[in-house]
């Protein structure tokens, strides 16, 4: 199973730039990129702040995708 995130999308919308957002999350840039190029799942923590962050429910930033189906 992959998980599928929108983060890059929703961030892009909303005219943040990546080092904003790692700032205000207080992660690095590079754990952004790797989130958004689909390298890193977030933590729990981290996701629910994301979910946070952007004040979205998560199931609008993660899916879980089987390649099964």
């Amino acid at each position: 199973m992959i998980v599928d995130n929108r983060i890059k999308e929703i961030r892009t919308a909303r005219g943040i730039k990546q080092i904003q957002m790692a700032e205000d999350l207080q992660i690095t840039r590079q754990t952004i990129t790797a989130i958004e190029n689909h390298k890193y799942n977030p933590s729990l923590e981290l996701a629910l702040k994301l979910m946070k962050y952007f004040d979205l429910p998560i199931e609008e930033l993660f899916q879980l995708r089987s390649d099964d189906i």
